[in-house]
């Protein structure tokens, strides 16, 4: 299936497939649905420096933000999570589609330090039910993501 997040990641010369699967109603399902581990999805958040600014921050799976080191790694004393429309105004998706692959605004990109590592990842393909896979190497390369220890194990 193609999507602006499909072609855009075509476009920039990333190696990758893409995944389709039934839409589903937690990463858990989503992980067994592309056969990977929840560790693997990539989840790409959509943070809030001030108005009409923003970050593309990608986290793993199984971990969560850890908002002081996101905030010292800024150099921001205030950041926030959009709701649900401001997310989609920003990016030009609507949540649990969301990437920086093909995204209605280029933000920064900053991955986790965790990403680099995995050979196989997968992440939002701009659309319910399809999921770009490549290596986490590759994709923090051809995003020009920095890289930086911003997240924490989950729960």
């Amino acid at each position: 299936m193609e999507t602006p997040a499909t072609r855009a990641a075509t476009s920039l010369g990333l190696r990758h497939a893409v995944v389709t699967y039934e839409r589903v109603r937690s990463i858990e399902e989503g992980a067994a649905a592309q056969g990977i581990a929840v560790a693997d999805i990539v989840k790409t958040l959509v943070v809030r420096r001030a108005d009409d600014d923003f970050v593309f921050v990608l986290v793993p799976g199984d971990r969560e933000i850890d908002w002081p080191l996101l905030r010292g790694h800024l150099g921001a004393r205030r950041l926030s999570l959009p709701d649900a429309e401001e997310a989609r105004t920003a990016t030009g998706y609507e949540r649990g589609t969301i990437t920086p692959f093909g995204s209605a605004h280029a933000w920064p990109v900053i991955a986790d330090a965790s990403v680099v590592d995995k050979e196989h990842i997968g992440m939002g393909g701009g659309r319910h039910g399809v999921s770009i896979h490549a290596a986490g190497r590759d994709v923090v390369d051809v995003l020009g993501a920095e890289v930086a220890g911003v997240t924490k194990a989950a729960g």
